[in-house]
């Protein structure tokens, strides 16, 4: 296994996209000062996950962008990608070629790859970390580092050696496990308070299960005799409802054999109303002779009492002759 290529676009002094093939054995990268030789180095610590800024020689991680030079403006995203020889298998992966792709914007957002497929940082750590290399392995030796080492204390020399010999990813793994192990014991002791609790609830539960399963007989029996009353309720108004439309069909009938009486009574009336209409004239004029009539009767009973009056002084003055 080894470095095939590294691609930078964006990166620190980068602006353009620039490719740096590697062969197999010993290679060098050489220039003036500020050319950007420890920019390469810091690239490959940073797309192996290298999460401070100040390792990378920045204030910020959104330093490691391209921010301006000269008559090239600011770039807006900082890219590397990094291509791995694995031809014999040393990560744990199936492809012959790996290549691990880091991007990050300038609101801070970061993006993984594994052969341009999405990944997380911990799949890249856990996938460089089985062949021993990764952004704190003992690959990179940045500037000062030598000394540093040199200079360092007998415990941090010790974590040097164990992690070039590929102890420390056994020993980061047992603290991961150690972690793990910890919350599930803390996960345990809460689950067995849960169990003691529960315990001393059982009884009471299963009084309040009793009284709910003898609740829901009551109220099953009460459902019962409220739908057997509901149903002799429907049958009850039904029947005073058919007997009520019996008694509507009744005096429906009544009502019809009314109208026709009244239809006739009204024509009755009609023709009697038309023929006193005619007879109304003569009627009239019977009454008007009847009552010229009487007073020429009267007028006639006068003159005849005038008259017998009259025929009675005059046979009294009349002389007897005899």
């Amino acid at each position: 296994m080894h470095l095939k290529s590294l691609t930078l676009k964006g990166f620190k002094s980068f602006a353009s996209a620039t490719t740096l093939k590697f062969e197999p054995g010993i290679c060098a990268v050489v220039g003036p000062n500020g050319s950007g030789k420890s920019n390469v180095v810091d690239a490959l610590a940073w797309v192996m996950g290298e999460g401070s800024a100040k390792t990378l020689r920045g204030g910020k991680m959104q330093d490691v962008i391209f921010a301006g030079a000269g008559d090239r403006k600011a770039l807006g995203r900082a890219e590397v990608s990094l291509t791995i020889d694995n031809s014999d298998g040393a990560l744990g992966i199936d492809y012959s070629e790996v290549s691990v792709t880091r991007r990050m914007f300038r609101d801070g957002a970061s993006e993984y790859e594994i052969n341009g497929a999405k990944a997380r940082l911990m799949d890249i750590q856990e996938l460089l970390s089985d062949s021993g290399i990764g952004r704190e392995m003992h690959i990179i030796v940045g500037q000062g580092k030598l000394a540093e080492i040199l200079e360092s204390r007998p415990e941090d020399r010790r974590s040097y050696i164990e992690e070039a010999a590929g102890i420390l990813k056994h020993r980061r793994r047992k603290e991961k496990a150690q972690r793990k192990l910890v919350g599930m014991q803390a996960n345990l002791d809460r689950l067995e308070d849960l169990t003691e609790e529960l315990g001393k609830q059982l009884k009471p539960l299963a009084r309040q299960a009793e009284a709910a399963k003898r609740a829901a007989t009551v109220q099953a029996d009460l459902r019962d005799a409220r739908l057997r009353i509901a149903g002799a309720k429907v049958v009850e108004l039904r029947a005073k409802f058919e007997d009520s439309q019996q008694q509507a069909e009744m005096l429906a009938a009544q009502v019809e054999e009314l109208s026709a009486q009244l239809e006739e009574s009204s024509q009755r009336q009609a023709e009697v109303e038309a023929e006193l209409a005619e007879v109304a004239p003569r009627t009239e004029a019977a009454q008007k002779l009847w009552f010229d009539l009487s007073t020429l009767s009267e007028r006639i009973s006068a003159t005849q009492r005038i008259a017998a009056e009259r025929a009675s002084n005059a046979g009294a003055q009349v002389p007897y002759a005899g």
